[in-house]
């Protein structure tokens, strides 16, 4: 597995049609790999290609790329990057290998961590209707859908909760008795956004579907409760709409208190 980064050139007009469609920034991102084709999902493994935008400022935007192979990303550098500086030891974006950190994961470990993800849940008017996927659109939803004791399980960590110097709440208040998950764990949200675009049914179709989703970011400190499980998060993604920049979720060592 690797991890690439890629600082993308938002003065370029091929940066402004990348960043306006999910659809767009996922062929790219696929192109980089010439044994995959973009529909590729993931492996028997688990493993597939994963990336995420980071906005840090409005002229800073960082492509993240976890994949199972060594990428090539010559042609977003020529079209989204600066290839005038570009040279063979700095060819525009930075590939390391994932595997020392995955594999020095242990059961105990506190990190930071970013994920940027499609937080939905299913519902239903009434009981004789199919449940319909929804997305959660306030903050204290799409946090308590990672804060779900079950996804947490099944991913492999769990989001550590603030000292009590630092809530407003009191101690002992849970996401189930108290709306303020903020309050209570290490966990914001930001940078809610709602996408609006259409897909091809088919490769050279010329009918398409309208896709909709809602994508948010969450930077928070967790602890690794399952090893192997945050490997397979790190390595498979978390949630649904993974084709559309969402599941990506970094590890960062923790700052010094």
């Amino acid at each position: 597995m690797f991890l690439t980064r890629f600082r993308i050139n938002t003065a370029r007009p091929g940066s402004r049609r990348l960043l306006a469609s999910p659809q767009a920034l996922h062929a790219a991102v696929m192109s980089s790999f010439p044994t995959l084709l973009p529909t590729d999902g993931p492996g028997t493994d688990g493993q597939r290609v994963l990336w995420r935008l980071d906005q840090n400022a409005r002229a800073e935007v960082m492509l993240f790329v976890v994949s199972p192979d060594r990428p090539d990303l010559t042609h977003l550098v020529e079209q989204a990057g600066w290839p005038a500086v570009a040279t063979s030891d700095s060819p525009g974006w930075q590939t390391r290998p994932y595997a020392p950190l995955l594999d020095r994961l242990a059961k105990g470990e506190r990190w930071s961590f970013r994920l940027t993800a499609n937080p939905v849940h299913h519902i239903r008017r009434t009981s004789d209707e199919p449940r319909k996927r929804t997305a959660h659109l306030t903050p204290i939803h799409q946090m308590g859908w990672l804060l779900d004791p079950d996804r947490q399980e099944r991913a492999g960590f769990r989001v550590l909760e603030k000292p009590d110097d630092k809530r407003l709440l009191p101690a002992g208040t849970t996401h189930t008795k108290h709306p303020h998950h903020g309050d209570r764990y290490e966990l914001t949200v930001r940078d809610h956004r709602a996408l609006a675009f259409d897909k091809s049914r088919d490769a050279g179709a010329s009918r398409k579907r309208p896709v909709s989703l809602v994508t948010v970011t969450f930077d928070g400190r967790l602890e690794v409760t399952d090893p192997a499980a945050m490997r397979r998060t790190l390595t498979g993604g978390l949630g649904k709409a993974k084709a559309y920049g969402c599941g990506l979720m970094t590890l960062a060592p923790l700052p010094p208190e």
